[in-house]
């Protein structure tokens, strides 16, 4: 049974209904759905939502996420323009952008990524933009198409401590996602350089030194914004919780790490990498 403080207060529908409107109309995905967000009613209902473009399936199988996984389907290249409507539509000041992996894709998505920031920039110039992507297998010059998009927010997710990686993340490497990450940090042209930001899922197992050494890590490569998050099993074919994190926890890392020198810390229970990403953003900046 999960603890009292996974319960979530009851939303209507009828308090998301402008979200999913917009949605529809313009049709367009979110990974709120996608990937069962606990958090999307509230989100929705707040007037906001995570867009998820590059399809539905995923093209890897990580042992903690509910993205469809199978044959990836064909790039849309009208996506762009209706992800851009749609954030429009829904007066959003800050827009959050991710994706399924795309490992059969030359660049991972990469262009696709520039050219959703280009199209929502196009519309709207005043609107920042936090980009979640995926580890682009490592590819540089793919990382290098999306920051030279200029993105307000780098964000991927280490997800998890390095000895949990091959059952959590099988197919990703632990040292390649902090190396993107240190590539962004490091990445500096005449569009400016956008804040990195990472997080991790904690109750999969993973142990209190392993949770401080990649905070440190983190830290290391210039990563300024964190987000710490409980784990939640979303089917039973997924990996399963080794344990509740208490919020008393998630408090004492959100100190740890602000003292490690992350300049934003959001940590709690029912953290995504999303959630209040607007006010992060204007924290750091």
């Amino acid at each position: 049974m999960k603890p009292v403080w996974l319960r979530q207060g009851y939303i209507p529908d009828s308090e998301t209904v402008e979200v999913r409107q917009a949605l529809r109309e313009h049709d367009v995905y979110t990974v709120c759905e996608g990937a069962a967000c606990p958090n999307r009613q509230q989100c929705y209902a707040d007037g906001t939502a995570t867009f998820l473009i590059l399809g539905k399936n995923c093209s890897r199988r990580c042992g903690y996420c509910a993205l469809a996984q199978g044959k990836p389907q064909d790039v849309d290249v009208t996506e762009p323009q209706r992800v851009a409507a749609a954030a429009r539509q829904l007066t959003l000041t800050h827009v959050v952008l991710t994706s399924v992996t795309r490992d059969d894709l030359a660049d991972g998505g990469a262009s696709h990524f520039a050219a959703t920031i280009r199209a929502i920039r196009a519309l709207d110039p005043a609107m920042t933009i936090e980009v979640l992507i995926p580890d682009f297998q490592g590819d540089d010059r793919a990382l290098h198409q999306v920051l030279c998009a200029g993105p307000d927010v780098l964000n991927h997710n280490l997800e998890t401590v390095e000895g949990l990686y091959a059952e959590v993340r099988p197919g990703a490497h632990y040292r390649t996602s902090l190396q993107l990450l240190q590539h962004a940090a490091n990445h500096d042209d005449h569009h400016g350089t956008a804040l990195v930001k990472s997080g991790l899922m904690l109750g999969l197992g993973e142990q209190q030194d392993e949770i401080r050494v990649a905070l440190t890590d983190l830290r290391n490569t210039g990563c300024r914004m964190l987000t710490l998050g409980q784990y939640l099993q979303p089917t039973k074919q997924h990996l399963t919780v080794q344990r509740y994190v208490t919020p008393e926890e998630f408090a004492h890392w959100q100190q740890q790490a602000l003292s490690m020198g992350f300049s934003s810390v959001v940590s709690g229970p029912l953290v995504r990498s999303s959630w209040h990403a607007a006010e992060s953003y204007r924290h750091c900046r």
